[in-house]
């Protein structure tokens, strides 16, 4: 689909009634925290693992990685849990698995107790990973809705930011207490969390699927800019829910959703979806895939090993320039947050993921050169490699990394939310658990600089799927979303809402 035919952005209404939405997506987003400090700290306790439990690459590879891909349980798993006990909920039951996760890692004595310990840690994030953004985006205004929903990625950063300090800081423990207190103390935000969260309001959405009426006007009219905008939201989402716009009542009768509401619901979005429907599937799977294809695991988890590789051999040197990777990043997807709702998703993501192109071939460049000169220091590629690694952070996350999340969380329609989020998520772990077991294997097949370029091709082909294939989705409500993707009201899933509406308000005369 050529770009002249994509939708232009609305321009977002004034921001009214701010606060309150933003506190609410404060709180949410804060679950990102348990996966950015996994990622952080792993990145400089693997080190320390290696040496104490004296493991082998391939062995680092998998542990690495592996949690990536036990999260997927916990994404699948979110759907149907925040669907049946709510989004609030969901978010502290991620927070109890996570706490119980670190500290079965904090604990551990050897590697098989590890990956248990990773496996727990591992569901918890996958359930924060799916229903932060979905809560965000569902409690958002329109007008706010892209620099709210870009929080969970801010918060992903300042995680990863926390376990590089936390690795600087425990790095002087003795070998056997250091990786432990790093790993372990990770389960402390996790109570913090559970607590905050019991304060959150529940998901306007949520209310309403399950017939709650008059909460749900509570929160929309505490988190929309105007009231009008407040009843347009809950005459949206009550239609999107199959209610008649006539039903009104604190409490409502909602249409059932039994195994054969389940089964319409994979149908419309997998078994046999309408060309809108597709387009947004492979839209959501194919954001989150070129997310990490185009290799941020590799340059976050193993940064120290690339830094090594550029010539900076010293411990302390090593995590304090890692360090500066996680500044880096999350002053970087502060920036971005401000421009979401500004400039729009694709202007900042095409600028994003063209400045990672430029970036990735400067580093493989820098360590190509360095790796043909192992006995001499060659300053000028080190310099390159170390401000090609800066750049590229920072290149992610004033796009690719924030708008990953704000697009996939908001073009779903509502009655198959819940499971295109967790496809995303699930795109999403894959990914990154494949380039994170498998990075050290390809560096050592075709060299750390080679490796770079060939994420640097992924991310070419990332740009043109970007720029042919995403519509613009600033200003516009998450009801709107279908019809930016050619979606029509003569579809089928249209005739059985029309059908339960009929059931609805024949059980209401009656």
């Amino acid at each position: 689909m050529a770009s002249a035919a994509l939708p232009e952005a609305v321009a977002p209404k004034k921001k009214g009634n701010f606060k309150f939405a933003f506190a609410c997506a404060i709180l949410s987003s804060m679950t990102s925290i348990l996966l950015g400090y996994d990622i952080g700290v792993m990145s400089g306790a693997s080190l320390y693992i290696k040496k104490d439990l004296k493991l082998s690459d391939g062995k680092v590879e998998v542990l690495m990685g592996i949690l990536n891909l036990y999260s997927l349980i916990g994404s699948f798993a979110a759907g149907r849990t925040s669907d049946w006990i709510g989004r609030r909920y969901t978010i502290v039951f991620a927070a109890v698995i996570f706490f119980a996760g670190a500290l079965l890692m904090g604990f551990s004595v050897n590697f098989g107790m590890l990956m248990f310990g990773r496996f727990v840690a591992g569901i918890g994030v996958g359930y924060a990973l799916m229903i932060a953004p979905v809560y965000t985006a569902e409690v958002s205004p329109a007008s706010a809705r892209g620099f709210l929903t870009s929080f969970p990625e801010v918060f992903i950063n300042f995680g990863i930011l926390l376990g590089y300090v936390s690795n600087y800081a425990f790095s002087r423990l003795p070998l056997r207490l250091g990786w432990r207190v790093m790993l372990g103390i990770g389960a402390a935000p996790s109570v913090l969390l559970a607590l905050m969260v019991l304060g959150m309001p529940e998901s306007p959405r949520w209310l309403v699927m399950k017939g709650r009426l008059a909460d749900a006007k509570v929160v929309l009219e505490k988190t929309s800019d105007t009231p009008e905008e407040a009843a347009d939201r809950l005459a949206d989402i009550k239609a999107a829910a199959g209610i008649p716009e006539e039903l009104d009542g604190d409490v409502v009768t909602v249409p059932k959703r039994g195994s054969g509401e389940e089964m319409r619901v994979w149908k419309e979005l997998i078994l046999s979806p309408t060309p809108a429907m597709r387009r947004i599937l492979l839209s959501g799977l194919g954001i989150h895939f070129f997310q990490h294809a185009s290799g941020i695991d590799a340059v976050v988890l193993y940064s120290p090993r690339v830094f090594k590789s550029a010539g900076i051999t010293d411990d302390n040197q090593l995590l304090g320039t890692t360090c500066a990777v996680g500044v880096t990043k999350t002053l970087f997807i502060l920036v971005a947050t401000f421009f979401l709702d500004r400039i729009g998703r694709r202007p900042l993501l095409l600028s994003s993921t063209g400045g990672m192109i430029l970036s990735l071939i400067g580093l493989g460049a820098g360590l190509t050169v360095v790796g043909q000169h192992p006995d001499a220091k060659i300053p000028w590629a080190i310099g390159l490699s170390i401000a090609s690694t800066l750049a590229y952070v920072a290149f992610f996350s004033i796009g690719l990394g924030p708008i990953t999340w704000v697009y996939s969380s908001e073009i779903f329609p509502l009655q198959v939310r819940a499971l295109g989020c967790a496809l995303g998520v699930a795109s999403n772990r894959v990914t990154s658990g494949v380039i994170s077991m498998t990075f050290l294997s390809l560096s050592n097949a075709i060299t750390i600089g080679g490796s770079f370029f060939l994420y640097a091709g992924i991310a070419a082909l990332a740009w043109v799927f970007f720029y042919t294939y995403l519509p613009e989705t600033r200003g516009r409500t998450l009801e709107e979303m279908s019809k930016l993707f050619g979606a029509t009201d003569a579809r089928p899933e249209a005739d059985d809402t029309a059908k339960e509406k009929q059931k609805v308000e024949m059980a209401a005369t009656n």
